[in-house]
Protein backbone atom coordinates (compact mmCIF):
# COMPACT_ATOMS: atom_id res chain seq x y z
CA UNK A 1 0.00 0.00 0.00
CA UNK A 2 2.61 2.04 0.76
CA UNK A 3 4.45 1.71 -2.39
CA UNK A 4 1.08 2.07 -4.64
CA UNK A 5 0.54 5.20 -2.86
CA UNK A 6 3.87 7.20 -3.10
CA UNK A 7 3.99 6.27 -6.90
CA UNK A 8 0.73 7.55 -7.30
CA UNK A 9 1.34 10.53 -5.15
CA UNK A 10 4.50 11.27 -7.33
CA UNK A 11 2.72 11.00 -10.39
CA UNK A 12 -0.07 13.49 -9.42
CA UNK A 13 2.07 15.78 -7.32
CA UNK A 14 2.88 18.15 -10.55
CA UNK A 15 -0.74 18.64 -11.39
CA UNK A 16 -1.92 19.16 -7.99
CA UNK A 17 1.12 21.50 -6.95
CA UNK A 18 -0.06 23.52 -10.12
CA UNK A 19 -3.54 23.52 -9.01
CA UNK A 20 -2.98 24.67 -5.65
CA UNK A 21 -0.19 27.16 -6.57
CA UNK A 22 -3.48 28.79 -8.78
CA UNK A 23 -5.77 28.22 -5.98
CA UNK A 24 -3.69 29.61 -4.09
CA UNK A 25 -3.54 33.05 -5.81
CA UNK A 26 -6.54 33.22 -6.43
CA UNK A 27 -7.65 33.07 -2.59
CA UNK A 28 -4.79 35.99 -2.04
CA UNK A 29 -6.57 38.34 -5.07
CA UNK A 30 -9.92 37.38 -3.37
CA UNK A 31 -9.13 38.84 -0.27
CA UNK A 32 -7.52 42.03 -1.04
CA UNK A 33 -10.81 42.72 -2.68
CA UNK A 34 -11.91 42.21 0.22
CA UNK A 35 -10.14 44.16 2.08
CA UNK A 36 -10.00 47.00 -0.08
CA UNK A 37 -14.03 47.18 -0.47
CA UNK A 38 -15.80 47.84 2.79
CA UNK A 39 -19.17 46.21 3.62
CA UNK A 40 -20.60 49.53 3.74
CA UNK A 41 -19.48 50.26 0.33
CA UNK A 42 -20.93 49.16 -2.80
CA UNK A 43 -17.92 49.80 -5.17
CA UNK A 44 -14.14 51.89 -4.56
CA UNK A 45 -12.10 53.46 -6.69
CA UNK A 46 -8.73 52.84 -6.17
CA UNK A 47 -4.82 53.12 -7.95
CA UNK A 48 -3.91 49.87 -9.56
CA UNK A 49 -0.31 50.56 -7.53
CA UNK A 50 -2.18 49.91 -4.45
CA UNK A 51 -3.53 46.69 -5.10
CA UNK A 52 0.19 45.29 -6.64
CA UNK A 53 1.64 46.52 -3.92
CA UNK A 54 -0.73 44.41 -1.51
CA UNK A 55 0.68 41.59 -4.17
CA UNK A 56 -2.36 40.94 -6.24
CA UNK A 57 -1.82 39.62 -10.09
CA UNK A 58 -4.15 40.64 -12.51
CA UNK A 59 -3.64 38.02 -14.77
CA UNK A 60 -5.86 35.43 -11.95
CA UNK A 61 -9.17 35.44 -12.33
CA UNK A 62 -12.05 33.26 -11.84
CA UNK A 63 -14.76 35.12 -14.60
CA UNK A 64 -15.25 37.84 -16.93
CA UNK A 65 -18.69 39.78 -16.94
CA UNK A 66 -18.60 41.77 -20.42
CA UNK A 67 -21.49 44.87 -20.02
CA UNK A 68 -23.75 45.64 -23.36
CA UNK A 69 -21.43 48.62 -23.48
CA UNK A 70 -18.49 46.66 -23.99
CA UNK A 71 -16.53 47.02 -20.49
CA UNK A 72 -15.45 44.05 -19.16
CA UNK A 73 -15.29 43.10 -15.28
CA UNK A 74 -12.60 40.34 -14.07
CA UNK A 75 -14.05 38.66 -11.47
CA UNK A 76 -12.54 36.61 -8.37
CA UNK A 77 -15.53 35.02 -7.20
CA UNK A 78 -17.99 37.77 -5.96
CA UNK A 79 -15.33 40.58 -6.34
CA UNK A 80 -14.89 42.13 -9.45
CA UNK A 81 -12.58 44.90 -10.78
CA UNK A 82 -12.88 46.90 -14.06
CA UNK A 83 -9.97 48.65 -15.29
CA UNK A 84 -10.36 52.35 -15.93
CA UNK A 85 -8.01 55.09 -17.41
CA UNK A 86 -4.89 56.38 -15.99
CA UNK A 87 -4.40 53.36 -13.76
CA UNK A 88 -7.57 53.12 -11.94
CA UNK A 89 -9.21 50.12 -10.78
CA UNK A 90 -13.25 50.02 -9.82
CA UNK A 91 -13.53 47.44 -7.03
CA UNK A 92 -17.42 45.76 -7.19
CA UNK A 93 -18.59 42.81 -5.32
CA UNK A 94 -21.79 40.90 -7.37
CA UNK A 95 -24.44 40.15 -4.49
CA UNK A 96 -26.18 37.00 -5.81
CA UNK A 97 -28.84 34.56 -3.75
CA UNK A 98 -27.54 32.20 -1.78
CA UNK A 99 -26.83 28.40 -3.61
CA UNK A 100 -29.26 25.79 -1.78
Amino acid sequence: DYCRNAYNNQLKGSQNNYRRNINNILSKNRRILEKVLPDTEETKKIHKDQLLHQGFIFKYFTHQYITQKGAVYYFVYEYGFLNLDNDWVLIVKRFEPEIK
